[in-house]
């Protein structure tokens, strides 16, 4: 299953349902070329994820942090952590996905003890996994084993998983980390999702400075602060990436004019639409309507 549009709420979480029918598990194979973005939106999710790169190599941001994932590698992103992700190098990066419901990693009677501190630590927003390190290269392979037995079906394969969950976390967290719960760092990616949450209600209306560092509860300076250093940009670039994104979709449906959906997004100048999507897309609005058709 390729996931080409992610689709998030106002909050940027994540709406895809990361479940078989039998198992609260997702498995998949994504090119992420083929996104509709080109690349894989910024978004979140309760779930766990475990990436393995099968194909070119990609650069990950997690949270405020960035990270190049090679080939043959991969990567452990935990619960509530925003992330995105870019192919680099024009490779045609392909990576298999796997996402865990963490009540489902390990039976509920071990859940408090060896599934819970891990994902509430603040120091753990994500792990790199080696294929060259002995845990590595077991998470790696059980990922593989999982894609195929999801695809597969065979006999008591919902078993296979769950020997082969316990295995990766296992491999995970032997490694003996010291764990940290900073109160702030909490208090911060909170405040930072409560601003994303606010420009997603509001991103078609006109937005200033003041009304974004108020939903953040933060003054004009702090809120700057936050967006520069999590998402490497200013909270009205933000605004305005944001608005390109979602003309996307729009500019796709048959019915549409460039006109129409530079007002719904939030522009009130198709001119200054069709300029700032030219900068960020490297081709008109109409160019893209038609080249998607």
């Amino acid at each position: 299953m390729q996931m080409k549009n992610f689709k998030v709420d106002q909050s940027l979480k994540e709406l895809t349902k990361h479940r078989t029918v039998a198992l609260p598990i997702a498995c998949y194979e994504t090119t992420i070329a083929q996104n509709i973005h080109g690349y894989i939106p910024l978004h979140w999710h309760e779930e766990i994820q475990f990436v393995l790169i099968v194909k070119g190599e990609a650069t990950f941001q997690i949270n405020e942090e960035k990270l190049v994932v090679r080939e043959g590698n991969g990567l452990f992103i935990n619960s509530g952590c925003l992330h995105m992700a870019k192919e680099n190098n024009q490779l045609g990066c392909v990576y298999i996905c796997l996402n865990v419901s963490p009540h489902f990693v390990l039976p509920q009677e071990l859940y408090t003890t060896y599934v819970y501190p891990y994902i509430q630590a603040t120091n753990l927003p994500y792990l790199y996994v080696d294929a060259n390190e002995e845990w590595g290269k077991n998470i790696l392979e059980a990922i593989i084993k999982i894609n195929q037995w999801i695809q597969q079906k065979s006999p008591y394969y919902e078993i296979d998983i769950m020997i082969q969950l316990t295995l990766i976390w296992q491999n995970l967290i032997i490694n003996g980390f010291q764990l940290e719960y900073n109160q702030t760092e909490m208090l911060k990616n909170d405040r930072m999702k409560q601003m994303l949450n606010w420009i997603h209600l509001h991103y078609a209306e006109k937005i200033m400075l003041d009304d974004i560092a108020r939903a953040g509860q933060l003054s004009r300076s702090e809120c700057c602060r936050y967006f520069k250093r999590v998402l490497k940009t200013t909270p009205l670039n933000y605004v305005m990436d944001y608005r390109i994104e979602k003309s996307l979709s729009l500019l796709q449906q048959a019915e549409s004019n460039v006109t129409e959906v530079a007002y719904q997004v939030g522009f009130n100048s198709t001119s200054y639409f069709i300029d700032k999507f030219r900068k960020s897309m490297n081709m008109t609005p109409l160019a893209y309507k038609k080249r998607r058709k």
